[in-house]
C-alpha cells in the first residue's frame, strides 16, 4: 500500500512551473514576428523560422548555468519607488553610478562605504559621502567607473578623482543586479544585433535575433516588473505560470488574433524598451486583483483540474476558470502577446535598418532569386523609415 500511495503522489503532481511566457509562448512570438517584416529581410528570417522559434527559449535554458543570465529577464521596478520612477536613471551606467557604493578597503582591513548623495550643477558634479567625509567629484569621470562594469578599481584612480580612499583597492558594489536589469539589458542586446548585421555574420544574426525576441517578450509580462513576481507576497503563489503559460496554451491557437500589422522603426531603443516595461508594470495591480477577486467568488472545486501531460497526471487551472480570469482582465494576455509579436519584429527590423539594410542574399545565396522577385513585386508596400 505504501508503494501504491507513493506512486499516486508522483503521478498526480502540480503542473511544473513554466518560465516567462513558457516555451510555447516564446516560440510562438518569435515565429509570428517574422511575418511583420518587409520583404527585404522577411524572406531571410522566414527561411530560418524554425531556428528563430526553437532558439527563442535559449536564454531560459541557461538561466541557472550563468550568474549573469537570470537578472536579464526582469526588473523589480517597485523596489525603486513608485510610477513613473522619474528618479530611476534610464541608462545602466547612470543607474549604477546613482545607486552603487564604493567600498574602500583600508590598510588595516577596515571598510569605508562611499555612496552618492546629490548630482550638482546640472550633472557636472556629484556629491559623495562617507561616514566622515563629503567630497565633490566630476560626474563624468565617476560615471566612467561604473560604465566599465569593473568589480574593483585601484585606489590611485579614485584619489585622482578627489576621493580620499586609503586602501590600494576599492570594490564597486552594484545593488541593481539583485533586482533585475531587463530594460537596461535590452538596448545592449539591440546594439549587438545591429553590429551582427553590420558584420554580415549570419550565425550571430540568427542567434542574437532569437534571443532578443525572448527578452522583448519578457518585457511584455507584467509580473516581470515587480518583486511580487509569483504572487508570493500576496498569497497568490503560482499566478506567474497561470498568466503567461496556462492562458496562452489554452487560447492562443484557437482564439488569439495575430494580425498585428507591420514592424515599425524604433528611433530611440532605450526609451522604447523602457516604455514597454513601464506599460507592463502599470498592469500589475490588475493582474493580482482580478485573480484574487475571482478565486474568492469562483467555486473552489472548479478552480483546479487534472490533465494528462507527457504521460503524467498534473493539477492545473481548469479551462473555464482560466477563461473567466482572461475575461476579468479584458483579454490582457492576448493584448500583451500581440504587442510582443510586433515589438520583436520592430526590434529586428530596426537593427537591420540601423546597420544600413545589408543585402541578406549575401548570407543565404539560395534565397537570392526569390528575394529579387519578391522585392520587385512588393515595392512600396512597406514604408521607408528615417534611416532608410
Amino acid at each position: 500500500m505504501l508503494v501504491v500511495c507513493l506512486l499516486a503522489l508522483v503521478a498526480v503532481a502540480p503542473a511544473p512551473t513554466a518560465p516567462e511566457w513558457g516555451f510555447f509562448g516564446h516560440r510562438r512570438i518569435n515565429r509570428l514576428a517574422t511575418f511583420t517584416l518587409p520583404a527585404g529581410m522577411g524572406l531571410y528570417f522566414r527561411d530560418h523560422i524554425d531556428y528563430l522559434s526553437e532558439h527563442a527559449v535559449d536564454p531560459d535554458k541557461r538561466r541557472y548555468a550563468s550568474d549573469y543570465e537570470a537578472v536579464r529577464h526582469y526588473m523589480d521596478l517597485d523596489h525603486w519607488g513608485h510610477p513613473p520612477f522619474s528618479t530611476l536613471p534610464r541608462t545602466y551606467a547612470d543607474a549604477r553610478a546613482a545607486y552603487g557604493h564604493l567600498l574602500d578597503i583600508g590598510p588595516t582591513g577596515d571598510t569605508t562605504v562611499w555612496y552618492p548623495d546629490t548630482l550638482l550643477a546640472d550633472h557636472d558634479l556629484l556629491l559623495l559621502r562617507s561616514a566622515d567625509h563629503t567630497v565633490d567629484v566630476a560626474y563624468g569621470e565617476y560615471r566612467r567607473l561604473w560604465y566599465a562594469r569593473m568589480e574593483e578599481v585601484a585606489g590611485d584612480s579614485l584619489r585622482n578623482l578627489g576621493i580620499p580612499v586609503t586602501g590600494e583597492l576599492s570594490l564597486l558594489e552594484d545593488p541593481l543586479s539583485a533586482h533585475g536589469i531587463l530594460p537596461y539589458y535590452l538596448p545592449q542586446h539591440h546594439r549587438r544585433l545591429t553590429q551582427a548585421f553590420v558584420d554580415r555574420d549570419a550565425e550571430r544574426i540568427l542567434q542574437l535575433a532569437a534571443e532578443l525576441g525572448h527578452y522583448v517578450g519578457d518585457a511584455h509580462v507584467p509580473l516581470h516588473t515587480t518583486e511580487n513576481y509569483n504572487g508570493q507576497l500576496s498569497g497568490q503563489t503560482g499566478i506567474h505560470a497561470f498568466w503567461e503559460s496556462r492562458l496562452p496554451e489554452l487560447f492562443a491557437d484557437a482564439e488569439y488574433d495575430y494580425f498585428v500589422g507591420p514592424a515599425d522603426y524604433i528611433a530611440d531603443p532605450e526609451s522604447y524598451y523602457w516604455d514597454i516595461v513601464l506599460e507592463s508594470h502599470a498592469l500589475v495591480d490588475s493582474v493580482l486583483n482580478t485573480e484574487r477577486r475571482l478565486r474568492a467568488t469562483y467555486p473552489v472545486d472548479q478552480q483546479r483540474c487534472y490533465e494528462e501531460r507527457l504521460g503524467r497526471t498534473v493539477a492545473t487551472e481548469c479551462s473555464e476558470f482560466s477563461r473567466a480570469w482572461s475575461a476579468a482582465m479584458n483579454g490582457m494576455v492576448e493584448a500583451r502577446f500581440r504587442a510582443a509579436i510586433r515589438a520583436v519584429g520592430s526590434a529586428w527590423y530596426s537593427c537591420w535598418v540601423d546597420a544600413g539594410q545589408p543585402d541578406l542574399r549575401e548570407l543565404d545565396p539560395a534565397l537570392a532569386a526569390t528575394l529579387a522577385d519578391t522585392t520587385r513585386s512588393t515595392v512600396g508596400q512597406h514604408p521607408l523609415r528615417p534611416h532608410e
